[in-house]
């Protein structure tokens, strides 16, 4: 299985072809240190055999920022040089920080762009990313990864929208791609060519005037000729389609490039994956096999196994998926894709972070701040002596499902349905013991099957079949009705 085979990046192995992207926990205090929090969430990784785990953004300054960690003085390489023991001491994984730079933005909804930048000032964050990457080596980090995508700093250097008129010229993709080339090499400077530097960027924008593939693929291209030892790729998630709240600052995940950087359960599985494919094609095809990682609603090991196969990546990144089980990796490596437990996208955790609150999982038990360790001494939850029961009602053109409550300790249950007697696949999870379909359409017909499932993604068999079939409106009765 490719997915479980090694990966040689720069002078790094990583034990299997899945990562963890960089994903805010809001564990960290507002000090910026490593605390235990944040030591018990990467552990839990490293534990589920994740390939590469990328520790969530930390900053290479020092502006005021609520929750994040930071690498911005030498007094924080103490926690992160405990969290790498901690870390490699729990799995097989190996870990890089995300390192960061962001431009101030305020409670009353201003922020500052990249034009308002000083030559100076742009020396200094230079400077930043620099001394950061030397602290990560000097913490024990297997590599860094440089985050030049979404609302920040690097990011908005490459983006269309730059709107300097200078050697950092917007209206030039190669005055867009300076200030990451001034980055690369400093960092390179500071850490040798021997520690990997891997890189995330935007393989689209999704904003108005934004770039999309044509121009990914060039920026691509030249971190692959400026040395990059991987490209991590994601979307939007910008500050210029952002939606203010009043009294907060501005949260660049909450307009539509925001839904497509964490794309929920209205869109198809793997809607970035061609964007992928395309930027790999374009920089292999220039003589360059820096590898690609994959992004987006990754969740089925299927999908993610053909990804690697085709050539479409070279490693598949899941921040969500693996946030709901880390134990991922491990289930497939054991036969066990079964036990997975499946994100759904139902997005809480992106809520929770924009309400700025500690992010945690929807399908965890109430009140867990961390995954649930799973009991393999457990045979899961079983359906009652009298079965499941499940019975299926429409009214109103809504498929409503009802069931007995299994046996067990019970974590939620998940609603499998089939269109027109095709594949099943998992719609929505629930914790108690109801669903409403409210995207049935008349004229089909649906079957649909539960199963209960525990903390730990153990499931019960499949509960009994029910089918519906809503019928179509009679919009003449209808309009007659109103006359």
């Amino acid at each position: 299985m490719k997915l479980l085979e090694p990966l040689r990046i720069g002078t790094m192995t990583l034990p299997n072809r899945v990562l963890v992207p960089a994903m805010v926990t809001r564990l960290s205090g507002e000090d910026g240190f490593v605390n235990q929090g944040i030591i018990d969430r990467y552990v839990r990784y490293s534990k589920g055999h994740v390939g590469l785990i990328v520790v969530e953004a930390t900053a290479v300054h020092e502006s005021k920022s609520g929750p994040l960690l930071r690498l911005s003085r030498d007094d924080f390489v103490p926690g992160h040089r405990e969290l790498v023991r901690r870390v490699k001491d729990a799995g097989p994984s190996k870990i890089v920080p995300q390192i960061i730079h962001f431009m101030k933005v305020a409670r009353s909804g201003w922020r500052q762009t990249i034009d308002m930048l000083e030559e100076s000032e742009i020396d200094a964050i230079i400077e930043a990313f620099g001394a950061a990457a030397a602290r990560a080596r000097d913490a024990g980090y297997d590599g860094i990864e440089l985050h030049s995508a979404h609302a920040y700093t690097l990011s908005s250097f490459l983006s269309r929208r730059n709107p300097r008129r200078d050697a950092y010229d917007g209206r030039t993709l190669e005055g867009r791609l300076r200030m990451f080339g001034r980055v690369m090499a400093r960092v390179r400077q500071t850490v040798g060519k021997d520690f990997p530097v891997g890189v995330r960027f935007l393989a689209e924008e999704a904003i108005k005037d934004g770039y999309a593939l044509p121009d990914s693929q060039r920026i691509a291209l030249r971190m692959a000729q400026l040395g990059v030892d991987y490209i991590s790729l994601s979307v939007g998630g910008k500050f210029e389609d952002a939606v203010h709240k009043e009294g907060s600052p501005l949260y660049p995940y909450t307009g539509y490039s925001g839904d497509r950087c964490m794309p929920g359960d209205q869109y198809p599985p793997l809607p970035h994956a061609h964007l992928a494919a395309g930027i790999k094609a374009y920089v292999n095809s220039h003589g360059f096999d820096v590898p690609i990682v994959s992004v987006g609603k990754i969740s089925d090991p299927a999908d993610a196994e053909r990804l690697l196969a085709d050539g479409r990546a070279d490693i598949v990144g899941m921040a969500r998926q693996l946030l709901a089980d880390p134990d991922w990796v491990r289930k497939v490596a054991e036969g066990r894709s079964h036990a997975i437990l499946r994100c759904i996208y139902c997005n809480v955790c992106k809520q929770l972070d924009e309400n700025f609150k500690l992010v945690s999982c929807f399908l965890w038990p109430k009140g867990f701040t961390q995954a649930p360790v799973e009991n393999l001494g457990s045979d899961g939850p079983r359906w009652p002596d009298a079965g499941a029961g499940l019975n299926a009602r429409i009214e109103n053109g809504i498929v409503k499902l009802s069931w007995a409550r299994a046996v067990g300790d019970i974590a939620g249950y998940d609603i499998f349905r089939a269109e027109a007697d095709g594949t099943a696949t998992i719609v929505e999870a629930v914790k108690g013991t109801k669903f409403a379909d409210r995207l049935a359409v008349g004229g089909l017909a649906y079957t649909y099957h539960v199963m209960a499932y525990d903390a730990c993604g153990h499931h019960a068999p499949p509960s009994n079949i029910v089918r519906a079939e809503p019928a179509i409106p009679n919009f003449e009765e209808a309009d007659i009705a109103h006359d």
